[in-house]
């Protein structure tokens, strides 16, 4: 998160290493630095919780097995037993997604889930996932799945078309909840951190203001890894149980 008097400065995305190939840019940007960044924190955790294990767990060990017993009980308590087979994907979307958002509450750095291409493309990733899955355990009888059962088959023409519109919106909404989320509390964030610089000594207000937003934002951070999470945890249910 930068402090900037234009608010939307901070979500620019700038070459690091400028490489292209023809004429396909695939430049190593701020936005993949935070990326590789947020992969070596999470692998670090982990490797040094696992590696020190002890019975009486310390900071590090504490923090991965909580990380881990969160999302076990997500998984449990929305997919069902059936879902664990499933966990290290999950458990990775919401330390990717949480890393990617609390490196961003960092002054100066850049937020990766602020983004729509980058959001969007997780979000797609876990749509294509739960309809392999979908496919793969039912079959054709999948397709079931866009009429609910004990309707009347005389209003298939309009549920189904609903329910498959519904179906395919699911990347949309999941994509755009994080982005915007992420966009919008940043740039309100910026914009108050310029009033207080802007009022100089007179700036208290705007400073209590900042702090109150900085500490409500890591709430909100941590919320909307949630929230991806637990919808990813909804979506793979109705791929493993159709409902």
């Amino acid at each position: 998160m930068a402090v900037e008097s234009r608010p939307l400065e901070q979500f620019t995305i700038e070459r690091i290493i400028p490489i292209h190939i023809g004429s396909l840019d695939i430049s190593y940007t701020n936005s993949a630095l935070l990326m590789t960044i947020a992969v070596v924190l999470i692998t670090a955790l982990l490797v040094l919780a696992t590696s020190r294990a002890a019975l009486v767990p310390g900071r590090l060990q504490s923090i991965a097995e909580l990380a881990y017993e969160f999302v076990a009980n997500m998984v449990r308590d929305n997919v069902g037993t059936e879902g664990f087979e499933y966990f290290p994907l999950v458990f990775s979307i919401f330390m990717f997604v949480l890393f990617g958002n609390l490196l961003g509450m960092i002054p100066y750095s850049f937020t990766f889930t602020s983004h729509i291409v980058v959001t969007f493309a997780l979000a797609l990733a876990v749509f294509a996932l739960v309809t392999i899955v979908a496919f793969v355990k039912h079959g054709v009888r999948f397709f079931t799945f866009f009429f609910p059962s004990g309707a009347p088959v005389v209003m298939a023409p309009i549920l189904v078309p609903i329910e498959i519109l519904s179906y395919l919106s699911r990347p949309v909404s999941l994509g755009i909840r994080l982005f915007a989320n992420m966009m919008a509390g940043h740039s309100m964030m910026a914009v108050f951190a310029a009033f207080t610089v802007a009022l100089g000594l007179f700036g208290f207000l705007p400073l209590a203001i900042n702090v109150a937003l900085f500490a409500l934002e890591i709430v909100v951070t941590v919320l909307q890894a949630y929230v991806f999470t637990i919808l990813t945890c909804l979506y793979l249910r109705d791929a493993i149980h159709l409902h």
